[in-house]
């Protein structure tokens, strides 16, 4: 099994309940997220696009975080999610400088945090709670090893790209473009 999310960047209007659901549920201090929204403007008038997105950890294949970890605080569970256990962690950072996607921060009480993909919910059969509360269904979330689960069908039907491909991270977070 390996997890992964699909966000179809065609459907994103930027809303944040994502973020605001990621905080809610994982306890996430005021002032900082384990997601965020980007926006992205290209071309030139009358032809400007914008792109819309929902960006976190993106639980890569290849993390260069957990290979940095000297304490092993940082590691991959079943179905590929990076995980912190916040109880191991020294604070460091080494893992926050070497993820491409800046998706890493040293919590106010001394442990790095970021997305788990809500893992706590996935153990009780539960979607992660950005996905579960998505007002245009932009987000999608399964297993990749499964060819008839929606992201895998999403996957093989749409045109889609990954961030900072050049890394070479293998990252488990897909736009739809």
């Amino acid at each position: 099994m390996r997890y992964a999310m699909v966000i179809d960047t065609l459907k994103c209007v930027g809303c944040s309940d994502c973020v605001v659901a990621c905080q809610t549920e994982n306890d996430v201090p005021i002032g900082y997220c384990r997601d965020w929204i980007t926006e992205t403007v290209s071309g030139a008038y009358p032809s400007i696009e914008l792109e819309l997105k929902s960006e976190r950890c993106n639980h890569c294949e290849n993390a260069p975080c957990v290979r940095c970890c000297p304490t092993g605080a940082s590691h991959i569970v079943e179905g590929g999610i990076v995980l912190v256990t916040a109880n191991e962690c020294i604070g460091c950072g080494a893992c926050i400088e070497s993820c491409p996607y800046d998706a890493r921060y040293q919590h106010p009480d001394g442990y790095v945090d970021k997305c788990t993909f809500c893992h706590h919910r996935l153990e009780k059969g539960q979607l992660p709670a950005c996905v579960a509360v998505c007002p245009t269904k932009c987000m999608y979330f399964g297993d990749l090893d499964n060819p008839n689960s929606e992201v895998s069908r999403l996957l093989k039907n749409r045109k889609w790209k990954t961030l900072a491909p050049e890394a070479g991270t293998k990252p488990h977070v897909y736009y739809l473009i």
